[in-house]
């Protein structure tokens, strides 16, 4: 007979440890259980940062907040969520190249393929006991932060990001809602940030407008996958950011603490991918077709599937970090002062002219992205 034919003979407390037991076993650093109910604060957040114009086009769980607050919406019968956090702390590898972007460090490597791995060892054992179990990692079907936060597995620092004691926030969250009755986390974690305003002080942008609360319209991590012109005031404060912002975990004293430790919480190593890629070739984003960057960044989320967003972020790269004397630099920026993008075109307008190759600035133009550009070139840098 299994387990879910007769739930009032389980020893709830001994099954739920050993469900977490079995999570921290399959490579999850920390994992705790909340309670299925709807996350009241998050719905309240997300509907009001919306109105606000917080949110800035973002969707994901901004999508549906009455759907991405309720547990029971992936799955009408959901009475526990159990909820995982796999650790990417890694060093920063020295930069390989001169024209090289960098890559925010949760997506070095494919931690979501091992996070889903990890919380579907403990959906398969809840299926074998008999009971129901759909696993969400990077989904906008769960504020995963959130959930994390009720069962007790850190607190909400000033970034935003969800901070696990002794550990900080360079983890990945997903987890696995269940039927099943298990013992939920009594009481949240206390707040550990005190009067530390460090994240704060260190956004290059001011995104962060107070503790907790992000705009969107000034977050680079957004802005870089956002569609469209890149916000032309914070061209320069993006420097060589390709995908991705860690600025406001890269000062976070529990996150930089965590980070120069060489075993994690369980005092077992870090295991990550040896092909995990911290630095990107601009070069590469800019003379490789579509079908190739697709291939090696598919796993990004890139709007609509088309790599000229990325091709249009390495452009605000090479503005800021290319050097005019450099023979590829120009011929690169030569080659986008003409594509037949308007979009990438008036990117490498601005970048050119931040490197003082007005030179290469197309004589005709008629589209009106590429004019707004010509009438509001950059001082050279």
């Amino acid at each position: 007979m299994q387990l879910a034919d007769d739930p009032g003979s389980i020893d709830k407390s001994k099954y739920t440890e050993q469900l977490l037991a079995l999570g921290r076993n399959s490579g999850l650093h920390q994992v705790g259980v909340a309670s299925a109910e709807v996350l009241h604060r998050a719905r309240q957040a997300l509907n009001e940062r919306k109105s606000q114009g917080l949110h800035n086009q973002m969707q994901f769980t901004y999508r549906n907040p009455n759907r991405s607050t309720d547990p029971t919406a992936a799955l009408p019968s959901a009475k526990s969520v159990i909820v995982g956090a796999l650790s990417y702390s890694t060093q920063m590898p020295e930069q390989p190249e001169k024209l090289s972007a960098r890559v925010a460090r949760y997506v070095w490597s494919d931690y979501y393929a091992q996070l889903r791995e990890s919380l579907r060892q403990i959906a398969k054992q809840l299926e074998s006991d008999g009971f129901r179990a759909v696993v969400l990692a990077d989904d906008n079907s769960i504020v995963d932060r959130e959930v994390a936060y009720q069962a007790g597995l850190g607190w909400f620092g000033k970034n935003s990001n969800l901070l696990i004691a002794g550990a900080g926030s360079y983890f990945v969250l997903g987890c696995v809602v269940t039927n099943a009755p298990l013992v939920v986390a009594e009481k949240p974690v206390e707040d550990g940030c005190g009067s530390c305003r460090r994240c704060l002080d260190n956004c290059p942008t001011q995104a962060i407008i107070a503790p907790g609360v992000i705009d969107a319209n000034k977050c680079l991590a957004w802005l870089l996958q956002k569609p469209g012109v890149f916000d032309r005031d914070f061209r320069v404060a993006l420097g060589d950011r390709l995908y991705g912002c860690d600025d406001c975990q890269e000062v976070c004293p529990p996150t930089v603490r965590f980070e120069k430790r060489t075993n994690v919480i369980a005092d077992e190593p870090v295991k990550h991918d040896d092909r995990a890629n911290a630095w990107v070739s601009v070069q590469k984003i800019l003379l490789a077709d579509d079908e190739s960057l697709l291939k090696e960044f598919g796993a990004w989320y890139i709007a609509n599937r088309d790599p000229k967003w990325l091709r249009r972020n390495a452009l605000v790269i090479l503005g800021n970090i290319g050097d005019a004397n450099d023979k590829l630099v120009v011929e690169l920026l030569q080659k986008y002062c003409n594509h037949s993008d308007a979009i990438l075109r008036s990117h490498a307008v601005w970048a050119a002219a931040r490197l003082g190759l007005n030179h290469l600035l197309p004589v005709s133009e008629d589209d009106e992205i590429v004019l707004a550009e010509l009438r509001a070139l950059p001082s050279v840098k």
